[in-house]
């Protein structure tokens, strides 16, 4: 009986069958869609090393024939032979992938699957739907991959690029407009192997053929060169706060509390003369006719401790009658003062729904958008309008999913007209906008999002976790997520030998595979002089996805 597996799980191939020689079936359609189906052989760093085991329409085989491409049969849009005891010793992987050829999506696809059958009977299933996909053109479907024995695991990735976009992911090198091989005589059909006497481990041996010259390397031929690869899903961008503008000073303003006064003449000063040591009032220079300002004012002086010993205000000589002569005792007119004390502190309006005001405190407009908000309980520091504040309950389930997973959130629900300032302990806040993609974030890092957003919990599975797996939350739709972090973080793109410490990651996107990776054997935490790093995520993926880690561990 077939095994049916869903997105993530894995075994070992002697588990599903004890043959080596199996059959791998594809099946994949949609409206008006037209796709590659390949296999890439890659080595232990995950890249395709020998161009000669890219396995694809323009190059059916490997050099020792142990990948085989076979076409359509048995209902299966492509087929494959893979004989595991014939793969050379440098071939850690086959990673089977469709692309889109021409326009379209992959969320426009419909019910498929990749399967592995054996000795004619179907051992493994994974299944998919188009539903699981956004705006990718590719998608890997399914690995085989060596750890100690051959295993295979059931990936369905997504993946923005094409076939190229796939290619150089894998470190392989698209041809140019060069021919890429010289014509073929007689091009191998994709007919199904003819039956032999004794059937082998798949069920359609493939008869003896002499050995065909491999085609040069080089990417299927496409209606257009691929467009440069974008970010996956248009990832959103942890936004900087945004910093309020610095007040002009106003010229005719005089400098507060004694400062360096500006370089321009003020009040009457002579133009080119320099201020006294002293710093006279207003900086202006006396002429030799005037009271000496640069005198020690008396004790009780109210004007900043600088009252002159002749008349406030005297007119110099050359001054003009009528101007200023000074400035009342107080603040100053338009210059420093209260109000240009608390100038850089101001509400900051930028006219859209969520507007950081600082580093620490994030204000979301409930008349925009005519949707509530989620947010943490508690996380509410002030509010202008009418708004109401209801409690947002999980339900018993919810409730039961939360306490075993550790992702309970206890949220507030914000309706009405008005505006809401939301913090909390200081953290960092960053607004994310979603728009119809999504992205998995630590609920102890969610502040509030758009009640529009759809989230679940989503788990991830490993040996040595406390508890045996950790948990995530999972935002996808049209909305904005706020995520709270110690510290400014960094965004990183995901590689193959992308790792964060479980306890630092704060987000990353949900195209992005997660594996456990323990870089520290448990038995060396009973010495002394241990890194104490135990249990770290290695992130897989292709170009455009991201994790974000903060500095800080929690």
């Amino acid at each position: 009986m077939a095994r049916e597996f869903q997105r993530g799980h894995k075994a070992k191939i002697s588990d599903l069958t004890s043959g080596t020689d199996l059959y791998v079936g594809v099946q994949i359609a949609g409206p008006g869609l037209t796709f590659d189906i390949s296999c890439f052989g890659l080595d232990a760093n995950e890249q395709l090393s020998d161009d000669r085991y890219f396995i694809f329409f323009n190059q059916p085989k490997s050099p020792e024939e142990s990948i085989q491409l076979l076409g359509a049969q048995a209902g299966d849009t492509e087929s494959f032979r893979v004989t595991l005891d014939r793969i050379p010793a440098n071939i850690h992987k086959l990673s089977f992938t469709a692309t889109l050829d021409g326009a379209g999506q992959m969320s426009q696809v419909g019910p498929g699957y990749i399967r592995i059958v054996a000795g004619g009977e179907e051992v493994v299933k994974y299944a998919f739907t188009g539903s699981e996909f956004t705006t990718e053109r590719a998608v890997m479907l399914g690995d085989f991959y060596l750890k100690d024995v051959w295993r295979f695991a059931a990936v369905g990735q997504g993946f923005d690029g094409g076939l190229d976009a796939l290619l150089k992911n894998f470190g392989g090198e698209v041809a140019e407009e060069a021919p890429a091989a010289p014509p073929q005589v007689a091009a191998p059909s994709f007919a199904p192997p003819a039956q032999a006497s004794a059937p082998p481990a798949f069920g359609a041996p493939a008869a003896p053929q002499a050995p065909q010259p491999a085609p040069a390397f080089g990417a299927p031929a496409a209606p257009a060169p691929a467009p440069q690869q974008q970010p996956m899903h248009a990832a959103p961008t942890i936004a900087a706060p945004m910093a309020p503008a610095p007040q002009a000073p106003t010229p005719q303003a005089p400098a507060p509390y004694g400062q360096q006064p500006p370089q321009q003449p003020q009040f009457g000063q002579v133009p080119g003369q320099g201020a006294p040591p002293a710093a006279p009032p207003y900086g202006q220079q006396p002429p030799p006719a005037a009271p000496p300002y640069g005198q020690q004012p008396p004790p009780a002086a109210p004007q900043f401790g600088q009252q002159p010993p002749g008349p406030f205000g005297q007119q110099p000589p050359g001054m003009q009658p009528g101007m200023p002569q000074g400035v009342p005792q107080g603040v100053p007119a338009g210059g420093a003062g209260l109000q240009a004390a608390l100038q850089p502190y101001k509400e900051a309006a930028t006219g859209q729904r969520w507007t950081s005001q600082n580093q620490q405190l994030m204000r979301v407009d409930l008349t925009m958008g005519g949707t509530p908000v989620l947010a943490r309980q508690g996380s509410m520091v002030m509010y202008q309008g009418k708004v109401d504040f209801g409690y947002k309950g999980a339900g018993f389930a919810g409730r039961m999913v939360g306490n075993a997973t550790g992702q309970e959130m206890q949220l507030m629900r914000c309706s009405g007209r008005g505006q809401v300032f939301l913090a909390e302990e200081g953290s960092h806040l960053h607004p994310i906008e979603l728009q119809g993609d999504g992205i998995c974030v630590s609920a102890e890092s969610v502040l509030a999002f758009d009640e529009s957003l759809q989230y679940e919990v989503r788990r991830i599975e490993g040996h040595g976790i406390p508890g045996g797996a950790l948990f995530t939350m999972q935002f996808q739709g049209t909305g904005t997520v706020v995520v709270k972090t110690h510290g400014v973080p960094v965004v990183l793109p995901v590689t193959p030998t992308t790792f964060a410490d479980c306890n630092a990651v704060v987000a990353w996107s949900s195209a992005s595979q997660v594996i456990i990776s323990s870089q520290v054997r448990l038995r060396r935490n009973a010495y002394p002089g241990h890194s104490g790093e135990t249990v770290n995520l290695q992130f897989r993926g292709a170009p455009g996805n991201f994790i974000v880690v903060q500095p800080y561990e929690v």
